[in-house]
């Protein structure tokens, strides 16, 4: 009795399990149980976005692409759906321009003001962008498609068709409770995921590799908050991990970003350009960068946003251009300037090349249009509005660049000649050649450096350090190694809190000029 007992326990107990499985199951809708062929050729659109409705229409559950090549148009993903990519599925973007829309392309796969979804699994989504890009020519040239742009060049005398005609492969907007965990991203022709507005979300390995065309941000947070993107690898031919805020009245807020590699021919990570609400409690560590054109650290505000309680730590940048670039300008007529305050970089380890880090990737980013020598980290902002309470601590970089005279030169004595760049676009070389081969700080309040080392493997005959119209310079244990010509920091209308353990000389009146 009591085995047969026993049993009957252990049976219910499986039942039970059983029927959960079972109901879980009845959950998982699979597209090539719809009808979908995964044979790399047949258009799949209309069957996995029926299936999706019918997910949805059930409650909510999974939508299931198994292994197989799947060619799929715009699909639109409802609440409580879960997309879901077995390993060895492909989700292959159309290359027919057409399918996108008549005239601003729609992304590829779309969210908006759902709840509770989701793009999971071992799988890919490729864009085919150079295949997609053939065609968006070929309308062009036929004249069924327009666009603005594609027959001028831009600033870097650079010729692409408009951002409008390049989809996206994710776009979500003004969703909560949303994943996005394990999927490979290729072969993008714009930014290759932008999620606008969202709340809530969890972004978990995740790969995205898109050196195809100009404009490849790897992901675009625009206006969102409580996010959590760890564990992810960007190789990207525009910036890495990018934050934007578009709505003046609403903000990046609350994002953690974690345990991440980033190569990019722009910049690594990046708040900003778009800078119209702002950005408030930002947490970044542990990130890696290698490769990266621009900056790896780039923090902007220049629409009137506001950048407040920053806090990036834990960064190595191997081949990288610039390590550290924070900027406060104001190109909106009708707006105000913003405020940038409360930023705190900390264990920053970062090597500086001799030549151009991205050189020899597809899509590599465009050179200066002027000679010029290494730019250094900089923190600026314009008059009447400062850069304020800025903590650059345990810092490491070692400049391999070569300065030359005969390449570009700066006088040290004309600080004043250095352009304002008030409403220019924000980037590291803005300010073109500059008399300065480390750290540039002008229109600040409350800068503080501490245990700053840096290391020349090569000749840099500039002034390491310049200082112009700071309110508050605190710099403690400041170590150059290898430089050559003194003085390390110039200050020009500088209020100074404190100066100590300047190396590599203890003489105060070598080592810091003031003008």
């Amino acid at each position: 009795m009591k085995f047969k007992s026993a049993f009957v326990i252990v049976w219910f107990a499986y039942l039970a399990i059983f029927n959960q499985l079972a109901k879980a199951d009845d959950k998982i809708f699979n597209i090539v149980a719809s009808g979908a062929i995964g044979n790399g050729k047949t258009d799949n659109t209309l069957i996995i976005q029926k299936t999706i409705n019918q997910c949805a229409a059930s409650g909510g559950g999974i939508v299931l692409v198994p292994l197989g090549k799947f060619v799929t148009g715009v699909i639109e993903l409802k609440s409580n759906v879960e997309l879901r990519l077995a390993s060895g599925a492909q989700l292959l973007a159309t290359i027919k321009r057409a399918a996108y829309g008549p005239e601003k392309a729609s992304a590829l796969i779309v969210a908006k003001n759902c709840n509770n979804v989701a793009i999971t699994g071992a799988g890919l989504i490729d864009g085919r962008g150079e295949a997609l890009l053939k065609d968006i020519y070929r309308m062009l040239r036929k004249g069924t498609l327009k666009d603005k742009e594609w027959k001028t060049y831009n600033e870097w005398h650079q010729k692409r068709p408009e951002e409008d005609n390049r989809p996206k492969l994710i776009f979500f907007d003004k969703c909560d409770n949303v994943k996005i965990s394990d999927i490979i991203i290729k072969n993008g022709l714009c930014w290759i995921q932008e999620y606008r507005g969202c709340t809530n979300m969890f972004i978990n390995n995740i790969k995205v590799i898109s050196n195809t065309f100009l404009n490849n941000d790897g992901i675009d947070l625009v206006d969102c908050k409580k996010v959590k993107l760890t564990n992810s690898f960007f190789n990207v031919a525009d910036d890495g991990i990018c934050l934007k805020s578009s709505d003046p009245n609403s903000f990046c807020e609350d994002i953690v970003i974690a345990d991440c590699k980033i190569r990019s021919s722009a910049s690594a990570f990046k708040m900003g350009t778009a800078s119209f609400g702002g950005f408030k409690k930002i947490k970044v560590s542990n990130i890696s960068v290698y490769d990266t054109f621009r900056s790896a650290i780039a923090i902007e505000s220049v629409d009137g946003g506001i950048i407040e309680d920053i806090d990036v730590r834990h960064v190595i940048a191997k081949n990288t251009g610039n390590a550290i670039f924070i900027r406060l300008g104001k190109r909106q007529k009708i707006r105000s300037a913003g405020t940038v305050s409360g930023i705190h970089i900390a264990d920053v380890k970062a090597e500086i090349p001799a030549g151009k880090p991205d050189q020899g990737y597809h899509m590599d980013g465009p050179r200066e249009q002027f000679a010029h020598n290494v730019f250094p980290m900089s923190v600026t902002g314009i008059p009447g509005s400062p850069v304020r309470d800025v903590t650059l601590e345990d810092i490491n970089i070692t400049y391999a660049a070569v300065a030359k005279k005969k390449v570009a030169f700066f006088n040290i004595d004309s600080l004043a000649k250095i352009p304002e760049q008030i409403s220019a676009y924000p980037e590291f070389s803005m300010f073109g050649e500059l008399p300065v081969s480390v750290f540039y700080a002008r229109h600040t309040e409350g800068i503080n450096l501490k245990n700053i080392n840096i290391t020349y493997t090569g000749y840099d005959f500039r002034t390491p350090f310049v200082f112009d119209d700071v309110n508050g310079l605190y710099a403690e244990k400041i170590d150059v190694s290898g430089f050559k010509t003194l003085p390390l920091l110039l200050l020009n209308n500088v209020k100074v809190k404190m100066l100590q353990d300047i190396q590599p000389s203890d003489k105060r009146q070598q080592v810091i000029k003031t003008q």
